[in-house]
């Protein structure tokens, strides 16, 4: 007969996977269906929403669930919509931003709305240098990635504006802290 200890922490590992699982198709579903492409120079700029729920799995979940989010549901996006050469990056650009925002928004106390605003500014300039160098490699030329810093900023900046008036209400919906 298994302990009320165990069965606890074995519901609570199985609610995280769900949760994870979710944020992952969450974050890949914005990024594939709600997309815009920027008509800029060089690679352009993709702005899409999967932020949103990258954001949000952050700030409500903590960084793991962010990390693991970002990760999976935009580097999936890249193999699945024929950006293949870029799925590497995305995967520890996103990744990266995913667990920064959320390791800012667990570890700073504070008011939740600038903490999370300084979260959400510090992870567009993990995405902004990371693509950037991110182009530089895959391109071979210094000057065509800066065409697509306009388009991540507005990305980055309209997912902050969803999410951040959002976070305390749906942490008290997750009964989350």
């Amino acid at each position: 007969m298994k302990s009320t200890i165990t069965t606890t922490t074995e519901t609570t590992k199985t609610k995280m996977m769900v949760i994870n699982a979710l944020f992952v198709a969450l974050t890949f579903i914005a990024t594939m269906f709600i997309n815009v492409r920027l008509p800029l120079m060089g690679n352009g700029g993709l702005i899409h929403l999967g932020n949103v729920p990258l954001f949000i799995a952050a700030f409500v979940y903590g960084k793991k669930t962010g990390a693991i989010a970002g990760a999976f549901g935009m580097s999936l996006f890249d193999l699945i919509s024929g950006w293949t050469a870029w799925a590497p990056f995305t995967f520890v650009i996103v990744g990266t931003m995913g667990f920064v925002a959320g390791l800012i928004s667990e570890k700073i106390p504070g008011k939740r709305l600038l903490i999370n605003s300084l979260a959400v500014a510090i992870a567009l300039m993990i995405k902004i240098v990371g693509y950037y160098f991110t182009e530089v490699i895959l391109y071979g030329n210094w000057i065509q990635p800066i065409g697509s810093i306009p388009g991540n900023v507005m990305q980055v900046a309209l997912a902050g504006i969803i999410v951040i008036p959002l976070v305390a209400r749906l942490r008290k919906v997750a009964g989350v802290r």
